[in-house]
């Protein structure tokens, strides 16, 4: 079975869709299914034609607003050469208008569109506000629908779909972030690295420094608690700079460790040297990064939004604090600290969880059925 597939990113960009796309191909067998994938050169510094996994990339040197209709020129002389079984769009942005194009050339192709959106819906309202008919139509011309969580099933469902929607989510490698809970050797020698003291507590968050993921919400919380809590901030993004000031005019700069892009495959390492995960979003499609903080044992902190929800019962797998709320946030930090027993029962909850529905050999087996 031959599956085009229009994305936006791919690696070595990595982000929850892209991550996505990699562990479900890596796990279908090459003798039952082919992938082409068409994206962008996103840094000019890739290579214009590859194969990682199981995937052949295409790159394409355009901006983003003309990569529909590129990606749709490139997927058609693909087509007339070796017809494809499917084309997969992932998000509905500029991978859902090549998927669109491609539907309404070569209609007899099924169309499958997966919803892997983190914004706030407001915000995509903005930015498809001049060509709404022509957004909403990915979805009704769409023939399957997947989606990371219910609140993007749900928002399929606002846009007009017709078809099937299946939630599925992202998944996350269960052994690479529990293994070294018993294995990482040289936990005290990164927590020494960064400056943290054997009495220092730490929550982390990993996240793309964006207004949507209330990254400076996260930082005002600290003048709440005790100065032994630091934090660490994994991750890159627009406001770092406008982050790091505000760490620097309330004083907790000493507080605060920025340590920018860490690869995805590192992630378990820094993981294994807090003792909370907090992210208070004010917007999220699903969040993967609070699944893998589960699957390496630490406590969640999170918000009530998006697709939240789907994975973190207030008190049972996770805490909820308030959006937009720094005071709630060390609230719920500070409960986790001093309450042992609360904090075991979240942690075992949200393992065993995580272990059930959020292993990638099961995601990838959901999607073999969308595709089949």
């Amino acid at each position: 079975m031959r599956i085009l597939i229009f994305s936006t990113a791919y690696l070595p960009f990595i982000g929850g869709a892209e991550l996505a796309v990699k562990e479900i191909t890596d796990r279908l067998s090459p003798a039952e299914f082919s992938f082409d994938l068409i994206t962008l050169n996103l840094d000019g510094k890739q290579k214009p034609k590859e194969r990682i996994g199981n995937v052949n990339i295409i790159r394409l040197s355009c901006s983003k607003i003309l990569f529909p209709f590129q990606a749709f020129m490139q997927a058609r002389e693909l087509h007339r050469e070796n017809p494809y079984d499917h084309v997969w769009s992932v998000m509905a942005s500029y991978g859902g208008f090549a998927g669109l194009l491609f539907k309404r050339h070569f209609s007899r192709v099924p169309f499958i569109l997966t919803l892997q959106e983190g914004d706030s819906l407001s915000h995509i309202y903005k930015r498809a506000f001049f060509i709404w008919p022509f957004f909403k139509m990915i979805f009704t011309r769409a023939d399957h629908i997947t989606a990371i969580s219910n609140y993007l099933a749900n928002w399929a469902k606002r846009m007009g779909a017709k078809a099937d929607i299946h939630v599925i989510p992202n998944g996350v490698n269960v052994n690479s972030f529990q293994l070294l809970g018993s294995s990482f050797q040289g936990r005290e020698d990164l927590r020494k690295r960064l400056g943290l003291k054997d009495d220092d507590k730490v929550a982390i968050t990993t996240s793309r420094l964006v207004k949507k993921n209330g990254i400076t919400d996260l930082i005002q919380s600290l003048q709440f608690l005790p100065v032994r809590v630091k934090l660490l901030i994994i991750g890159a993004g627009e406001l770092e700079q406008q982050l790091k000031l505000e760490a620097r005019t309330l004083k907790l700069e000493a507080r605060v460790k920025f340590l920018g892009h860490v690869a995805h495959e590192e992630l378990p390492r820094y993981l294994h040297i807090a003792d909370i995960f907090c992210r208070p979003s004010l917007s999220e499609g699903m969040g993967s990064s609070f699944v893998e903080a589960m699957a390496a044992g630490l406590p969640v902190i999170a918000t009530p939004v998006g697709g939240i929800p789907d994975f973190l019962k207030d008190g049972e797998t996770g805490l909820f604090c308030e959006v937009q709320n720094p005071k709630s946030i060390a609230e719920k930090v500070q409960l986790l600290l001093s309450d042992n027993n609360l904090r075991n029962r979240i942690v075992e909850n949200a393992s065993k969880m995580v272990q059930e529905k959020y292993e990638w050999d099961g995601i990838a087996e959901k999607m073999k059925k969308v595709f089949i």
